[in-house]
């Protein structure tokens, strides 16, 4: 982030220092927030009531619940888990499941699909992390660069500090088919290793089969 902001404005100067961090802390603040327990509680009482509604019964397959568990005691290496995307209930639903069983708020990457700003700042608050908007963009100068590097270093330290990663590989309209947003996560994921910011990941394969999607 210090090499494509050194590139514009000399280094030193008190306006051109506070002008990228006001930048850098706005592209941060539209990737993720600090997760908000009580938040984090209510939905989670509410999810209980929706999913009784929903569903005559919801079941965990344990010989997955155990490979999940197996797989968290690894020491020093951050979880990716890695799931298809069969209905907009499958990130609150896999969250409560990882967290219920011990696992902590995982960091749930959300697609492309569109997101009033309500929403998308809900999900930000309940773990959801988002592409940063103008990404897509072939970077042309400094400016257009800074998102991307912004993202690099935020999955790097999201996974230096062991927070459970959540990559959803498609879009529930889509199946079968890696989405642009996953190949964009995967490849953060990929480059964070390469980068020497973690020595290893271990990719652990989650799902949730509906007998009728929602």
């Amino acid at each position: 982030v210090q090499d494509v902001a050194s590139t514009r404005g000399q280094k030193g100067d008190d306006g051109w220092e506070r002008r990228w961090k006001r930048k850098i802390l706005e592209l941060l603040g539209d990737i993720q927030a600090p997760l908000s327990l009580l938040l984090l509680r209510i939905c989670h009482w509410a999810l209980l009531k929706l999913l009784s509604r929903l569903f005559l019964s919801v079941q965990l397959h344990r010989g997955q619940l155990e490979m999940v568990l197996r797989a968290s005691g690894t020491p020093h290496v951050p979880l990716v888990f890695l799931s298809a995307h069969k209905s907009q209930l499958d990130g609150p639903l896999l969250s409560f499941v990882l967290f219920s069983q011990g696992l902590g708020v995982p960091r749930v990457t959300v697609g492309a699909q569109g997101c009033s700003p309500r929403l998308r700042s809900l999900l930000r608050r309940l773990g959801g992390i988002f592409l940063p908007s103008g990404l897509e963009q072939t970077p042309r100068d400094p400016e257009d660069a800074l998102p991307g590097a912004v993202l690099a270093a935020y999955m790097e330290e999201v996974l230096r500090s062991r927070q459970p990663l959540l990559i959803f590989l498609e879009e529930p309209a889509v199946p079968l088919h890696l989405s642009a947003s996953a190949r964009h996560w995967l490849a953060l994921v990929q480059g964070a290793v390469r980068a020497g910011a973690v020595p290893d990941v271990l990719l652990v394969p989650v799902g949730i089969g509906y007998d009728v999607v929602p």
